[in-house]
């Protein structure tokens, strides 16, 4: 059975959903005080509850191998490339149907799929109907139900005091520890001052590389086109 890795984006762009308090705008509260690192987190995921889409591109280096992710995150639709080398797929979510498709080893290499399933796939777009488990997955992680993904936890995140030169947004840090398959990660978010708190850029850095996430259109529709060439899962894979 074919279970769908996540990209390089997994949405980190890769659970913003549930009841969120509205707080004050950052404007209103920057204009007296700054905020804290838990108060500025509070009132980004209050601003993301609010976002009908976003578009993101992530670039990262590691082991000097180039990789990158262009994703469009909507509220019911999102896609999402990823490219390194010949290395490529693309996954599309609509409020009813999933499509993945991409390079050999695309999809052999980082999506999981076994030599013959790849074969049969061949140039098609496979589609995943709602209700499976390779839907949802490709759901959660390409809608807005990811938006909270993209924010660290309050504890062991640090407010910088310097403001971001380019943007004059608030820095925030945090630093996740190495685990048995990760090394140790510096991260540095950039989130907006305005009346509206949200991210504005990210980077990652590790002992074995380094990312650049940005994030713009905020509040954009996100249309998917929706493939035409589709082979069902169950040719591929068989029924489940």
């Amino acid at each position: 059975m074919f279970s769908p890795r996540r990209s390089a984006l997994s949405l980190s762009l890769v659970a913003l959903t549930g009841a969120l308090a509205v707080g004050p705008a950052l404007g209103a509260q920057a204009a007296s005080t700054s905020p804290t690192a838990a108060s500025l987190l509070t009132l980004t995921k209050n601003s993301l509850s609010t976002e009908s889409g976003v578009h993101i591109v992530v670039t990262t280096l590691n082991n000097k191998v180039k990789s990158s992710v262009v994703a469009d995150i909507g509220t019911t639709s999102g896609t999402e490339t990823y490219t390194s080398g010949a290395e490529t797929f693309t996954i599309s979510v609509t409020p009813t149907f999933a499509y993945l498709s991409g390079s050999k080893t695309g999809l052999v290499n980082i999506m999981g799929l076994s030599a013959a399933q790849q074969k049969a796939l061949g140039t098609h777009t496979l589609k995943m109907k709602k209700g499976t488990s390779q839907y949802t997955s490709f759901h959660s992680n390409l809608t807005a139900n990811a938006y909270s993904q993209l924010l660290p936890a309050a504890k062991g995140t640090t407010l910088l005091t310097k403001r971001d030169k380019a943007t004059n947004g608030y820095q925030l840090t945090w630093t996740t520890k190495a685990t048995s398959s990760s090394p140790k990660t510096v991260s540095v978010m950039v989130v907006s001052s305005g009346a509206k708190a949200l991210p504005l850029r990210e980077s990652v850095t590790t002992s074995s590389g380094s990312s650049k996430t940005t994030f713009t259109k905020w509040g954009e529709f996100v249309a998917i086109k929706v493939p035409t060439n589709t082979i069902a899962y169950s040719k591929v894979f068989g029924s489940s």
